[in-house]
């Protein structure tokens, strides 16, 4: 005879699983049905999986009667944190009781009591009468129902739960899962618990000393702590929260066990509940007749869009749940837990910033809220003498951790995923698939906050967390310590909840992007990058140190000659880099026209103060520039790369930011190299200190006036379309248009036009340039206007836009926001305008460039040219080293793949030039 086997489901866990993984949808009637929807295809798939498995011989679904229980009697406390229902899911749960019966299924539930306390009376009965159950829920309360013929069945992960899995996850046997469930407390339901005790010491507890009445007992006799006084003083508390963690099972059946029969699913109810609320998919399944599906048809646009996940609400952070993992059979459960999960978070800790050369310290996961861990492997004292707390050894841990981090079925999260794929690449691990949270908050709110879009940040203004800085657990100046000193406990709770704000932030950002028109930059232009900018970062450049040291001492001569010659002019010694004797000496002592006080009551001396004072003919003023830019390039360049030679590598190895620029260009830092001036002769020279290794050369390719000819196909200019497509001077053809003809002076000031009124320039801006007055200026813009009319519109509409949405667009979909284009303040919704006029050029350029570096490696590959290796990118440049006997050849690949980046997202009516040169050095590569 074939045992009766009863399946207890806990509905109330589908209706909010359901409600926060799909998007709101309204019916037909205008009824709000997205969990609706949600748990009808969750019931669904749980019936046909079951049929085709094992197959239950009797079903039922346990729901919650109320919020009011004899709990709340016990404790008015108890769930008194728990906020309300979510108003729009309020008048879905008489429709989702209308879903079970529609299947059949008896939908039970009973005022007063939870449907766990139902679910335990059922599983009891069953028991008493030899019938096997399974519980399908992930709830730990119902975990204590878990025996010989109890199992539990989570239906996300498809796992089964026994025995084994409480005692891994808990420590202590099913039976004795009340205790530590009392002792730990539960912040969601508000069960108090004893202040300061997690779930590992209580079992510790609860092992120790055989129950949770034995170790209140004991508790006076134990050693003095903090453990030992709240185990006295909270002792009521602890016997209270465990009356509160019981499950109630010996209510009477509100329908017998044999009336639970599972008699299939019949098609007419179903059918008519489907066609009711217009699930056109659902009745496909059904294989209704065309009649209702037509009927539903009518609705399905409304009720079935393409559904994406929404994050749930997540219970509130508590580090005192994360685990440190010192053994085998824990790292093995957590790697088991993360493959189930089909997702994890992933954080690695090093002892120093310098991703190539640093030692990885340890590893975080997580799988889930409050279900983190931390891995230590290289924590201890800087001496070999120094103590070393229990921790498993580093070959053991990427051993095992590598087959997860490679496992295309389980999804990596990480922030600033790229630094941990460079730490772990070097241990011959590739982090694969994955999503990046940094890159994420960066594609949905560029420009909208001034705060960034680090963790700690994003925590704050998204999950409303603050999290452990950095600097609470290694201290700072000469106290500050490696991580790989801090403490375990410490170093689990900030390590470990990097991974749990991550995964939170992850859930929350991946349903903007899909519902905010993000997908298409993330996942086309942006994600696939990170791994590209790990392998440049990991490769650098190399760098003739014997040149910098050179050029170091000549800029030193050119500084002392220029401080000479300022002295001189101006009648006296002074603090060239002193901006308050500065502006003493040219405005009060020169008397120079156009000083200007700040609050301080010193002159402004900046850039453009001294470009108009050089353009007023004051030779201190152009003295002084110089001065300045030598200083800079020897201080941050001749100086500073000297000191950042990576000693293992004797490359220098940059380090790039997605998110460091507002319109999508990647920024550089550690040394910065997008910022060596390439116009200059002194420029040049620190160019040419970057060199190829014996035997090969550099290649740099440069898209050629890239920003002007994606204005052209934006603003739809014919004349600036014809040139480029005939392969013209572009700045000849605009001073033609401009002046009536082309000498070296008017193409100047034609390209000087050109991409001035790309940045949206005032007439003031545009008369500094030219050096002209701001009438003449204006006349400029309005004849530059009139011969190109597409790009005054351009400029017209692109404002408008921004004015109206907040935000500007690239031809790939990249939001940028501009917070302060409505400011009533006049130069900052002036500022908000210029930049907003670029955003969508300079945007839609740096996607194209992101695009091609994606593309460039697998070319490179597929035309059997590994040896090519991709550098560096600065602005519209690509860097490579690569073979002398390769140049021809990759020279042709380079170009194809960065002239067809934007295809096949965007076709451009402008063709993309590219200019490629070679040389022994960056240099000689121009």
């Amino acid at each position: 005879m074939t045992q009766n086997h009863l399946y207890l489901v806990d509905g109330s866990g589908y209706i909010f699983r359901a409600y926060h993984q799909l998007p709101p949808l309204t019916n037909q009637h205008g009824q709000p049905v997205g969990a609706v929807y949600g748990y009808t295809t969750m019931l669904w798939k749980l019936a046909e999986e079951l049929g085709k498995a094992e197959g239950p011989t009797h079903m039922a679904v346990i729901l919650d009667k109320g919020s009011h229980t004899f709990r709340n009697d016990m404790y008015d406390q108890y769930k008194a944190n728990r906020p309300p229902a979510p108003e729009d899911l309020v008048p879905q749960f008489p429709m989702i009781r209308d879903a079970t019966r529609a299947f059949s299924l008896p939908c039970i539930e009973e005022a007063g009591y939870e449907a766990d306390d139902l679910i335990a009376s059922y599983t009891r009965a069953a028991v008493a009468a030899g019938w096997h159950v399974t519980i399908v829920s992930s709830d730990k309360d119902l975990m204590q129902l878990i025996q010989p013929g109890v199992d539990m069945y989570d239906t996300m992960k498809n796992e089964r739960r026994g025995a084994d899995y409480v005692v891994g996850k808990f420590g202590v046997q099913p039976e004795q899962l009340g205790d530590v469930l009392a002792l730990m407390g539960d912040s969601v339901d508000n069960v108090p618990g004893v202040p300061g005790i997690g779930p590992k010491t209580a079992a510790k507890l609860i092992v120790e000393y055989g129950g949770l009445e034995a170790a209140l007992e004991a508790a006076p006799a134990m050693k003095k702590s903090k453990m030992q006084e709240n185990l006295i003083a909270h002792a009521d508390m602890a016997r209270l929260s465990r009356r509160l963690v019981a499950l109630h099972d010996n209510m009477a059946l509100p329908e017998p066990l044999d009336d639970l029969t599972l008699k299939g699913i019949p098609k007419e109810p179903l059918q008519d509940f489907l066609t009711h609320h217009g699930f056109k998919t659902l009745l496909n399944r059904l294989g209704a007749p065309a009649a209702a599906v037509a009927v539903a048809a009518a609705s399905a646009s409304v009720a079935e869009p393409l559904a994406t996940p929404v994050a749930p609400q997540e219970p509130a952070i508590d580090r005192s749940l994360y685990e440190t993992v010192v053994s085998e059979e824990a790292l093995d459960r957590w790697i088991a837990l993360a493959t189930a999960e089909g997702i994890v978070a992933v954080d690695t800790e090093t002892d120093m910033l310098d991703c190539v050369s640093c030692q990885l310290v340890g590893v975080s996961l997580a799988t889930g809220p409050n279900k983190a861990c931390y891995i230590p492997v290289g924590h201890g004292g800087r001496d070999m003498f120094a103590e070393k707390p229990a921790q498993l050894p580093l070959a053991t841990v990427l051993a095992k951790l590598k087959p997860l981090l490679e496992d295309d079925a389980v999804l990596k999260v990480g922030q600033n995923l790229k630094y941990d794929m460079t730490v772990l690449r070097r241990h011959d691990i590739a982090i694969t698939p994955f999503d990046d949270t940094i890159v994420m908050s960066f594609d949905l709110d560029a420009g909208q906050s001034l705060s960034g879009h680090g963790m700690d940040e994003a925590a704050r203004t998204h999950l409303n967390h603050e999290c452990i800085s950095f600097k609470e657990v290694v201290g700072t100046g000469k106290n500050q310590i490696t991580f790989g000193e801090v403490p375990l406990d410490k170093a689990t709770a900030y390590a470990a909840e990097d991974a749990d704000v991550t995964l939170r932030l992850w859930k929350l950002f991946k349903t903007r992007v899909a519902n905010e028109g993000a997908n298409r930059v993330y996942e086309l232009v942006d994600r696939p990058l990170v791994p590209v900018i790990a392998r440049m970062e990991h490769r650098g450049i190399k760098v003739d140190r014997e040149h910098l040291a050179r050029l170091s001492g000549e800029f030193t001569a050119g500084i002392a000659a220029l401080e000479t010659e300022i002295h001189e002019l101006a009648g006296q010694p002074f603090a060239i880099g002193s901006t308050q004797q500065l502006g003493a000496i040219l405005f009060d002592k020169m008397g120079y026209k156009g000083g200007k006080k700040g609050k301080s009551g010193a002159y402004s001396t900046d850039v453009t103060i001294l470009e108009q004072l050089a353009a007023q003919g004051a030779p201190i003023a152009s003295k002084i520039l110089e001065w300045r830019q030598l200083s800079k390039l020897k201080s941050t360049y001749t100086d500073a790369l000297q000191a950042q030679i990576n000693k293992d590598t004797g490359r220098v190895h940059t380090s790039y930011s997605l998110t460091g620029a507002q319109t999508g260009r990647l920024s550089s830092t550690d040394p910065n190299l997008q910022n060596i001036p390439i116009r200059t002769e002194v420029g040049r020279q620190i160019r040419h200190a970057f060199v190829a290794e014996p035997g090969n050369v550099i290649l740099a390719a440069d898209y050629s006036q890239i920003e002007l000819r994606l204005a052209a196909h934006m603003a739809d200019v014919p004349a600036l379309k014809e040139a480029f497509a005939a392969g013209e001077d572009i700045h000849a053809a605009t001073a033609k248009q401009l002046f009536g003809e082309v000498n070296r002076d008017t193409r100047g000031r034609a390209k000087t036009i050109n991409f001035a009124i790309l940045y949206g320039i005032s007439r003031w801006g545009l008369a500094g340039r030219l050096e002209i007055s701001a009438d003449e200026a204006q006349e400029m813009i309005a004849k530059y206007y009139e011969r190109f009319p597409g790009i005054s519109i351009y400029i017209n509409e692109t404002i408008e836009k921004a004015r109206e949405r907040g935000y500007t667009e690239t031809l790939f979909g990249r939001k940028t926001w501009f917070p302060r284009i409505r400011a009533s303040i006049q130069h900052e919704r002036q500022g908000a305008e210029r930049a907003a006029i670029n955003a969508p050029i300079q945007g839609t350029s740096a996607d194209i460039i992101k695009r091609a570096m994606a593309r460039m490696d697998p070319a490179l590959e597929a035309a059997g040219l590994p040896g090519v290796r991709m550098l560096l990118q600065v602005h519209d440049e690509l860097v490579f080293e690569l073979p002398e006997g390769d140049v021809d050849a990759a020279s042709a690949v380079i170009r194809n793949v960065m002239e067809s980046a934007a295809e096949p997202i965007v076709k451009l009516s402008v063709p993309l030039g590219v200019e490629i040169g070679t040389g022994p050095s960056w240099g000689a590569a121009h």
